[in-house]
């Protein structure tokens, strides 16, 4: 079986695009939470006015308009991520992209939710004004993955992950797969996902969003006592997976080794956690890397700050690990970016492991008491030394899954 190494990542986020930006925020405890005030007054119908938007991002000029059209918001962060990723690698003009041996494994909740409209006017109206050859391409599911293989000119297998707050990390771990077992030599993989008022009604629906409106940096608050729920971001996140020898061979900077990947199903309910499968999930990840709990110095939560996802998560974790394993929730710095936070987390997360440190939990003050007992990053950044790191994702439908990466130099 063949060994996947990481060569290159990059991202777009509503702390900024590159580590040289995030990392210092992360440090520092900055957060990208803000009102959404004004503009999401009008949906009197919606509790939360909080979100993490991405505020800075346009397409690149260089970006020929014939392969902009099919692309709505979500496409293009996904696309704008994987160039990063692709230029890190050293590979983005390389042969290998359109040679059958490369492709992509890439994922978001949904597509670009403006492009619903236009169908939905057809429907109720029987009007198709807004409706043009490129509307569906943009609605899909697998937009990002489509815009991607198209943009990059890949002719390899393609792996579509449209599974919520899973699609990210599955993507990178199905990319993986291809890999080992010689269906491909490079892989995109990753996950995005565009702010869109329908994401905040979701869980608004469910009682399981934030309501601190007047205090956007007082939340979330992953695995603490007085979390009131989630916080919907933006962003996309990718990366270039290459088989271990071919990336030797040509001299590629490796950044990390993904040396094991679980998933699995709850099996029981579409928004109810359950530890029992989720601490499978976990041992799945590492019966496939071969290495026992005690080899692992951290876990990157999941932790969105919802009542029943931080209880459960935390207790599977606290079961297989024990009370001696440190961990932390990124998306108390930018949110729960959906699609995009699996993949978001796994690049951040390994250039922490690569500086020997990890960033806190932003606002965890008091833990639940419910929360299993694990070692809770608080109040600063912490000085780590480790060689393996665990990320893990939840998602609605009861999936989980569980990334393992090992720290190379």
């Amino acid at each position: 079986m063949r060994r996947v190494v990481v060569t290159g990542m990059g991202g777009i986020t509503a702390l900024g695009n590159d580590w040289a930006t995030i990392g210092p925020a992360l440090r520092e405890g900055r957060t990208a939470i803000r009102s959404m005030s004004p503009d999401w007054d009008r949906f009197d119908g919606v509790n939360t006015r909080l979100a993490a938007p991405v505020l800075d991002f346009t397409e690149p000029a260089h970006w020929p308009r014939k392969k902009v059209r099919t692309m709505g918001r979500v496409a293009r962060l996904a696309v704008a991520a994987s160039e990063a990723a692709l230029t890190q690698a050293g590979l983005l003009s390389d042969p290998i992209l359109g040679s059958g041996r490369a492709g992509a494994a890439f994922g978001s909740s949904f597509g670009s939710p403006d492009s619903v409209l236009g169908f939905y006017e057809l429907k109720m109206h029987g009007k198709s004004r807004n409706l043009n050859a490129t509307s569906y391409i943009q609605m899909m599911s697998q937009t990002a993955l489509i815009n991607i293989g198209l943009f990059f000119g890949l002719t390899g297998r393609m792996i579509p992950t449209s599974n919520a707050c899973t699609s990210g990390s599955q993507a990178i771990g199905f990319a993986a797969e291809a890999i080992r077992w010689g269906k491909a030599d490079v892989m995109i993989a990753g996950g995005a996902e565009e702010l869109d008022i329908t994401d905040s009604a979701v869980f608004d629906t469910l009682f399981a969003t934030s309501t601190r409106n007047d205090a956007p940096h007082l939340t979330p608050r992953p695995f603490d006592r007085d979390r009131d729920g989630l916080v919907i971001g933006e962003g996309s996140g990718a990366l270039v997976l290459e088989e271990y020898e071919r990336a030797k061979a040509r001299g590629a900077t490796i950044f990390a080794e993904l040396v094991g990947f679980g998933t699995n199903s709850d099996g029981s309910h579409v928004t109810q956690p359950q530890a029992e499968t989720m601490e499978i999930a976990l041992k799945l990840a590492l019966a496939d890397a071969g290495l026992p709990p005690e080899a692992i110095g951290i876990v990157n939560g999941h932790g969105t700050a919802t009542e029943g996802g931080d209880i459960a998560e935390t207790q599977a974790t606290a079961a297989l690990f024990g009370a001696r394993m440190p961990i932390h929730s990124m998306k108390s710095y930018f949110g729960h970016s959906l699609g995009a936070c699996g993949a978001i987390e796994a690049w951040l997360g390994i250039e922490m492991m690569r500086e020997g440190w990890a960033c806190h939990t932003a606002n965890l003050d008091t833990v639940d008491p419910r929360c299993g007992e694990l070692d809770y990053i608080q109040a600063g950044p912490r000085r780590l030394e480790t060689e393996y790191l665990m990320s893990n994702n939840f998602a609605f439908g009861g999936v989980n899954t569980s990334l393992l990466f090992r720290r190379v130099g």
